[in-house]
C-alpha cells in the first residue's frame, strides 16, 4: 500500500510514517516546515518529502492520503483530494485500524510530561524484555527513534504498544481529541491544565474531552491518576468504569526525596540523571502503569536508573568555556516554571539564563501572558524571541529588569553570547526549531 502523509514532519505524523514504513508500506509525504529532529529521522528511513502542499501531488495516486491536523480547508492538496473524491483518513484513525487494534495499548495523557513518561514506559518494557512498540512525540535517547512496531517477546506476553495520547484535535473533519481513537487498556492521566486555547474554550471544555477518553477504558483496564491535579478529580467524578490507582499526595504511590513508596511501603531508591519533582511524578506514573502489565516496581526502578530522557527535554547540547547549554520543549508556563525551579535546586554555581520563544498556538494568542511572567521567576536573566506574535512582548516585559526582547534571531544570539559567563546555564525553551538560535549561540561562543 502507498500512503501519502500530509503534515509528515509533525512529531505524531512522522511517527506514523516510521511505523507504516516498518510494515512494508510505501510512504511519501509533504509539509511546510521541514526541520530536525523529525526531518532527520524521515531521511534516515528513506522517506521522500515534498516541500509544501501543491495540488500536483494528487498525481502520486496513493492508495490513501493520511491527513494531519495541521491541514485545514483551503489547503491546495486537500482541496484536490476532496474535489477528486480520493480516499483520505486521519492519522489517529489510520493508526488504530492498522496497528493498535489488536495490541495492549498503554496511553499517556495530560498537559505536561506525556513525552517523557511515554519514553520511560517504553524503556521499562524494553529493559524487562517485552520489546514494545511505541509512538512518542519526541526521540527517546534510549532508542533514538520516535516510533517503532512491537516485536515478539521471549516472555510470550501480549504485544504492548506505548503511545503519547495527545488531547489536540484529530483533523479538520474530526474535532475529537486524537486520544479518543486509541482505546487503551492502561491509561495514565499525568495532570490537567488549560492549554490549546486555539481549540478549547476553557478548562471545562478540556475536562469533557478527557472524560470522553475515560469512558473508553474497559472495566478490566486501569487508569493511573495524579491525585495532585484538581481537574483530573473533576474528570473522574464525571464517571469511571475502570480500576483506579492514584499517584502523589500520600495515595497508593508517592515519592519522598529519592524514595518511592507503594501503599506506604518503601521501594528501592530511584537514582538517575533527571532533575525536578515533576520527573519523579512522571516516574511514579510509569512504574504504576508497568505494574499493571506485570512488571514489579523493583524492575521498573532498575530500568529508570538507566533512563536517558528525551531529545529537547532538558537535553544538554553543548558545554563551552564551562557554560552549559540545554534544549528544552517547555512552552506552557507551568512547564517553564517547573523546569527552571528544578534546575535551580540542582545547581550550585552559575546563573540560569532562560531563552524563550512563545511559539505554541496558545502562547501566540497571548492567553497566558501573565502566567508566563510568573513562570520565569527562577531565571537570573530572560531573553525572549518575539517572532510572529499577535501581542507586544516588549510591553509585557517592560517592567522586568532582567529581561530583553528581540525579533531578530541573529542579534539575539549575539546578545546572549556577550551576556553569559563561566558557570552559567542557558536553557532554550521552545516547541519548535527556534530559528536555529541554539546553533547561532554555540557558534558565537566558539568565536566562529
Amino acid at each position: 500500500m502507498h500512503i501519502h502523509i500530509l503534515g509528515i514532519c509533525g512529531t505524531f505524523m512522522a511517527g506514523i510514517a516510521a511505523l507504516a514504513k516498518s510494515q512494508g508500506h510505501k510512504v511519501t509525504g509533504c509539509d511546510q516546515n521541514v526541520y530536525p529532529p523529525m526531518s532527520t529521522q524521515l531521511a534516515d528511513l528513506g522517506i521522500s518529502i515534498t516541500e509544501g502542499f501543491s495540488n500536483e501531488q494528487i498525481t502520486l495516486n496513493p492508495d490513501v492520503f493520511v491527513v494531519g491536523n495541521v491541514i485545514s480547508r483551503g489547503n491546495p492538496l486537500m482541496e484536490s483530494i476532496l474535489d477528486q473524491q480520493r480516499p483520505y483518513i486521519s492519522g489517529p484513525q489510520w493508526l488504530y485500524e492498522n496497528i493498535l487494534f489488536d495490541k495492549w495499548v498503554i496511553a499517556v495523557a495530560g498537559t505536561h510530561g506525556k513525552t517523557t513518561t511515554s519514553a520511560m514506559l517504553a524503556w521499562i518494557l524494553e529493559f524487562c524484555g517485552y520489546t514494545p512498540g511505541f509512538l512518542i512525540g519526541g526521540i527517546p535517547n534510549n532508542f533514538d527513534v520516535s516510533a517503532r512496531l512491537p516485536t515478539e517477546n521471549k516472555k510470550k506476553a501480549p504485544s504492548f504498544f506505548v503511545i503519547e495520547a495527545d488531547e489536540y484535535d484529530t483533523a479538520f473533519f474530526d474535532k475529537r481529541s486524537k486520544f479518543i481513537h486509541y482505546h487503551p487498556k492502561t491509561l495514565i492521566l499525568n495532570n490537567l491544565e488549560f492549554d490549546h486555547a486555539d481549540i478549547f474554550q476553557d478548562l471545562t471544555h478540556i475536562e469533557n474531552h478527557f472524560h470522553h477518553l475515560v469512558r473508553t477504558i474497559p472495566s478490566k483496564g486501569r487508569i493511573i491518576v495524579n491525585n495532585e491535579s484538581p481537574s483530573l478529580k473533576t474528570v473522574i467524578e464525571k464517571g469511571c468504569w475502570a480500576e483506579l490507582e492514584y499517584i502523589g499526595s500520600d495515595k497508593e504511590w508517592n515519592i519522598k526525596g529519592h524514595e518511592i513508596y507503594h501503599n506506604k511501603e518503601k521501594q528501592a531508591p530511584l537514582i538517575w540523571e533527571l532533575i525536578g519533582q515533576h520527573n519523579y511524578m512522571n516516574a511514579l506514573a510509569a512504574i504504576a502503569a508497568a505494574r499493571h502489565v506485570g512488571i514489579s516496581p523493583e524492575n521498573s526502578i532498575k530500568a529508570l536508573s538507566q533512563f536517558k530522557s528525551v531529545k529537547k527535554r532538558m537535553e544538554k547540547i553543548s558545554t563551552i568555556d564551562n557554560i552549559e547549554l540545554y534544549d528544552d520543549f517547555a512552552h506552557h508556563p507551568s512547564a517553564i516554571q517547573t523546569t527552571l525551579e528544578g534546575l535551580q535546586k540542582s545547581i550550585k554555581k552559575g546563573r540560569i539564563i532562560a531563552v524563550i520563544e512563545p511559539r505554541s498556538n496558545t502562547m501566540k494568542l497571548g492567553t497566558m501572558k501573565t502566567q508566563l511572567i510568573k513562570s520565569l521567576r527562577a531565571a537570573d536573566a530572560i531573553f525572549c524571541y518575539a517572532h510572529n506574535l499577535s501581542w507586544d512582548a516588549h510591553k509585557l516585559f517592560n517592567d522586568v529588569s532582567n529581561a530583553e526582547v528581540n525579533e531578530n534571531v541573529d542579534q539575539l544570539a549575539e546578545k546572549i553570547a556577550q551576556f553569559v559567563q563561566s558557570e552559567d546555564k542557558i536553557i532554550f525553551m521552545s516547541n519548535g526549531s527556534f530559528s536555529g538560535l541554539q546553533t547561532k549561540v554555540v557558534k558565537s561562543l566558539n568565536h566562529e
